[in-house]
Parts: C-alpha cells; structure tokens; sequence
C-alpha cells in the first residue's frame, strides 16, 4: 500500500520533469511488485522487483544484509559506528560529491590497507553505507556515509583522514560523528538503511508525536534515486565473509489447488480472484491514510 501510493507519486514527478527512462521503468516494476501472489499450503509466492526504491525489497535486502553481518560485528570488542558528512549540496551536485566521498572513503581504506601489508599500521576494518537526507526548507540535500568500525582508533583515523583528504570548507569537525556501539543490531541497521528510505509504520508512530507536519516528499526522493543510480550504498573493508551455508532451494512442483490473490488498493489488501476474500484483513491507521492521500509533495517549488 505505501509502495503502490509512493510510486504513483514518483511517477508524476517523472512526468513533470523526465530523467532516466531506466528509473521510470524501474518505478512501474515496483508498482507491480507482489501485486499478484499465489497461496500454497499456508505460504504465499510472488514476484519481487529487488529495486532500491520498494519498500518491501529494501526490507529483504536489510533483513539478508543483518543476517550475514550481524555475527561478524558481535566477534569486534569495542565497535563504533561512524558517521562521516560534507556540506549540503543542491540536486546538481549531488550525484558528483556521492562519487567524490566514495572514491575518498576507498582511497583512505586502501591506504591503511597498504600500510598494514608493510607492518607499518592497522588495517580499517568494517562496512558502510551511503545516504542523503532533504532539507524541505533549503531545497538542499546532505550526502554522507555511515560506517560501522571495529574499534575507537579506526573511527578517529576515518574521521582524521576524512578531514585532511577534504577540500577547504567542504567539511568541519563538529559535523563528523562518532559513537561508541552498545547495540550492536541497532548501530547495523543505521548502516543499511538503504539510501533514503520512503518510511515504515514505526516510523509515523515516532514522527506523530514530534511537532509539525509529516510529509514524504516524493520530487527530493526521485533526486536521490537518480543520483545514487549506478552507485555502491552498501559495503564492507578490510575483511571477507565466512563461507555460510547456501540456502537450499526446494524443487518445482506442479500445484493444482491453488488460491490466485490480487492487491487492490481500495481495501488495502489482496483480494481472492475467486470469492472475493480478503487475504490478510489489514486495517490502516487513519494517520497512515492521511498520510498517503494529502501529504506526500511532488513539487519542490
């Protein structure tokens, strides 16, 4: 439901002001993303878009990315999560200052790495992201990357080397971040966030209670896909995954009793193409639907 009403908006955005084909595209695949389902014995099967911009993907992809991390960050004595910025930018700029941090940031990992192989240093070891939030009120977006280190002296040398490597006035000290982890499962997901997440339900139930008015606006997230279009947000440094067992696959199978279900988004829930039945019988907030229907801004002028 919020993916199918932010993905329209999305979309009138693109007509308004068209950019990559290949995003438009990608935005009508989302639309359609578990639409149709088929349930089977009590589990339910369909067809996933994988794009940045689902909110049900986004969900897969940070649920596989805990999974397989989350035990290698439990095995670190004293993580501390990073958070690593430059100064706003407008739209223009955005896509340019992302490549620049990234290159920056694989340049100061390689760097360490090097020295470490010499027997000269420590290596840097640990995983990040890269994310921009929007300013409504400037029109101005802040690009930056979250990391999640092994321990305090990585941190300080990120932060230092960050500094140093940074052309004058694109940084300051007090914008940088540094915090010792005490939850590990909290300071990870901070890392894979995705980009910019649209929002779950939790997080209108947190922002309902702060002052002022909750809106998505959807323009500032078409300038965010399209910038990070073709860039890495997520990855690790300076150590590999174990070898983890692969997820065994069961065989196809020809079903013949089957239940065909199809979402509509005017009960908010997939409907029996047979009978007519709600699937999961969900009932929206009325604070989600007002959301959904008159807040969200497709116009940043």
């Amino acid at each position: 439901m919020i993916t199918q009403k932010a993905i329209l908006s999305l979309y009138d955005v693109t007509k308004k002001k068209p950019g990559l084909p290949e995003i438009t595209k990608g935005y009508w695949n989302t639309f359609y993303c578990q639409n149709r389902v088929f349930t089977v014995e009590g589990r339910v099967y369909g067809k996933y878009c994988k794009n940045r911009f689902c909110t049900l993907c986004c969900a897969n992809r940070k649920a596989d990315i805990i999974n397989r991390y989350l035990p290698v960050i439990k095995t670190w004595e004293k993580p501390h999560l990073v958070t690593l910025t430059v100064k706003a930018v407008s739209f223009k700029r955005l896509k340019p200052v992302m490549q620049c941090m990234i290159k920056a940031f694989r340049a100061i990992v390689e760097t360490y790495r090097k020295r470490h192989q010499r027997g000269k240093g420590i290596k840097l070891v640990g995983i990040r992201s890269l994310e921009s939030n929007f300013n409504s009120i400037e029109k101005w977006y802040n690009p930056h990357l979250h990391c999640v280190v092994a321990n305090e002296a990585m941190a300080d040398i990120l932060v230092n080397e960050w500094l140093r490597r940074s052309k004058e006035g694109w940084t300051s000290y007090k914008s940088q971040d540094i915090k010792p982890v005490f939850n590990n499962l909290s300071a990870i997901i901070e890392v894979v966030k995705y980009g910019s997440k649209i929002f779950t339900e939790p997080d209108l139930k947190k922002k309902s209670k702060l002052k002022g008015e909750v809106k998505i606006f959807a323009a500032a997230l078409n300038n965010i896909f399209h910038a990070m279009k073709g860039l890495r947000i997520f990855e690790r440094f300076g150590f590999d995954l174990s070898n983890q067992p692969k997820q065994e696959i069961s065989p196809a199978c020809v079903v013949q009793d089957y239940r065909e279900w199809v979402f509509n988004s005017e009960y908010s829930d997939w409907i029996d193409t047979e009978n007519g039945h709600c699937l999961t019988n969900y009932q929206p907030p009325d604070e989600l639907l007002n959301l959904l229907e008159t807040q969200i801004d497709i116009d940043l002028e």
